[in-house]
């Protein structure tokens, strides 16, 4: 399907996906933004009007995601002391020395091969699952596997190093 069609796929089907979607989350602006996040995350692969079920199912998983990390989220703060509560931002050193870490893990992770780095990303921060990443990639379960334990373990020696 072309981007016509994911249009149309959108417009057909958007409005009963956000009120699907509220009812996990209890808000409207969070479901419009996990609907369009699900648009996104299918519209790499071609969409048809078969495929509003797996529309559907990527839309309560992401919601459900979401719901489960405001749990998580709010169960770290009801642990926080008000002292934590109340620190305000970091200091500008912190921050820097953040930044410089930052930097340095980014510089490792630029040493790692094309597709190694591309699978460690791919995991980490587009979120995907290992058999997503093989899909995409077209490689086997196995590759992504031992891509991910590689890059792995250069973020471990990485860290190691800073310690």
């Amino acid at each position: 399907m072309n981007a016509g069609g994911l249009a149309e796929l959108y417009v057909a089907e958007g409005g009963r996906l956000r009120r699907l979607v509220r009812r996990i989350v209890g808000s409207a602006e969070a479901a419009e933004d996990l609907v369009h996040d699900a648009f996104v995350k299918l519209g790499n692969r071609p969409l048809g009007p078969d495929d509003v079920g797996l529309l559907v199912r990527t839309a309560q998983n992401a919601a459900r995601d979401a719901r489960r990390a405001d749990r998580v989220r709010s169960a770290y703060v009801e642990q926080m002391t008000p002292e934590q509560l109340g620190a305000g931002s970091p200091a500008p050193d912190a921050v820097a020395a953040g930044r410089q870490e930052l930097a340095d893990l980014l510089a490792a992770l630029q040493k790692l091969p094309a597709r190694t780095r591309q699978v460690f990303l791919m995991s980490k921060l587009d979120e995907m699952t290992y058999p997503q990443i093989a899909r995409r990639l077209g490689i086997s379960l196995s590759t992504v596997e031992k891509e991910m334990v590689s890059a792995l373990e250069v973020c471990r020696l990485w860290r190691k190093r800073r310690a």
